[in-house]
């Protein structure tokens, strides 16, 4: 009660500052608020091809992605940064378009102009847990915060899809008319069919990263438990992995963002904590074998048509508390593991179904190929000119 209380005085006042700023004159300017910034950079970099509008990007805490001079203006939008804060909002009330890669519950609060476009481009290619409406804690929330939900998702023009199955899947998680998906690809993505691109990237992060020589690479990208964001434990037998694994692969560490944790410094030279690494896509073009559980990275992951596990040691729990998808344990493409020996047993046996592999990635990849970042950036400027024509 508490919380909703200070929740709802949040956005009364943050109502008030952004009503106070829609007294100012609209501008032809794409404002982009991101908690991660990948498919908000992708776009951007298209969309600087198409059209000469400003982009300014609105950082949350959260993010730590480099955006480069293709970016106008870039601000954090935090309170505890309050020039910086206000400015974040006039530019919100000012934007001609909106692009958002998160659930923000600011935009509870806010009323854009009708002539503002606000385009959601969902942080996950896909989805193997469920969230928003779908999500089974849904049930113990009150009236007040589904309602605060629900206008958060009324505000999305569009949201970006790269799969038939995720279209489906926003349209019950957000609660979306059908004509508010647009079948464009997902921007990231776009990374994974340019070679040139590619190649770059791995000669840096192996110059970044040189205990990977001649080794290969296994990655460990767990989900984060609700219940553990502040301590989570890692269950793996780091020990049992080094001994076993240790003079064919290292082991790179990559865990959500949300989480806080602690990582043992004993075994230096065979794990890596890639934590804060800005862009997990680029950690997948080095990896030789993903291990993962309930987080959407394996969708994207199956492009490069490389094996992975899932470490699912939770699996009945995490079902009943935070909720999977129907069919999860048929439809994905690798073992469902409970322990360390297991995980071990699997690589050394590589016996993986690589047919399930591209399976997993045709179901979720659909409409990504290749193009998806400029599909995303036509479809901004396309509807910013016709905004400007209606004007």
């Amino acid at each position: 009660m508490v919380r909703e209380t200070l929740i709802s005085i949040y956005l009364v006042f943050f109502r008030i500052i952004f009503t106070f700023f829609k007294l100012f004159p609209q501008e032809k300017k794409t404002v982009c608020v991101v908690s991660f910034g990948d498919n908000v950079f992708y776009t951007a970099r298209a969309l600087k091809e198409v059209s000469n509008e400003d982009i300014i990007v609105l950082k949350d805490r959260q993010c730590n992605y480099p955006f480069d001079s293709t970016i106008d203006k870039v601000i954090p939008f935090d309170i505890r940064h309050p020039f910086a804060y206000f400015q974040s909002i006039y530019h919100l009330a000012t934007a001609s378009t909106v692009m958002v890669d998160n659930y923000f519950g600011f935009l509870a609060a806010v009323e854009f102009r009708s002539k503002t476009t606000c385009v959601q481009l969902w942080h996950a290619v896909g989805a193997l847990k469920q969230f928003g409406l779908m999500e089974p804690s849904i049930s113990k929330r009150s009236d007040r915060a589904i309602d605060r939900f629900k206008r958060v998702y009324s505000t999305f023009n569009y949201v970006t899809v790269g799969s038939e199955k995720m279209a489906e899947i926003f349209r019950q998680s957000f609660s979306l008319d059908p004509d508010r998906i647009v079948r464009t690809g997902i921007p990231r993505t776009d990374m994974f069919y340019n070679e040139m691109e590619k190649k770059r990237l791995q000669t840096d992060l192996a110059q970044k990263w040189p205990i990977i020589k001649n080794k290969k690479v296994i990655l460990y990208a767990p989900t984060f438990r609700s219940e553990e964001l502040n301590h989570f434990q890692i269950q793996l037998d780091i020990e049992q992995m080094y001994r076993e694994l240790g003079e064919e692969y290292v082991l790179f560490i990559k865990n959500h963002p949300a989480v806080t944790y602690n990582l043992d410094q004993k075994f230096s030279s065979f794990v890596v904590d890639v934590s804060n690494y800005y862009d997990a896509n680029h950690i997948l073009l080095l990896t030789d074998i993903l291990i993962s559980d309930y987080s959407s990275i394996p969708c994207e992951y199956a492009l490069l048509d490389k094996p992975m596990i899932f470490y699912a040691y939770d699996l009945q729990s995490y079902k009943k508390k935070s909720g999977l998808l129907p069919n999860f344990e048929q439809e994905i493409p690798g073992p469902i593991v409970q322990n360390t020996d297991d995980i071990i047993h699997w690589i050394k046996n590589q016996k993986f179904d690589q047919a399930a592999i591209k399976r997993f990635a045709n179901m979720w990849n659909r409409y990504s190929k290749g193009a998806s970042s400029m599909n995303v950036a036509t479809l901004i400027h396309s509807d910013t000119e016709s905004q400007s024509v209606a004007r």
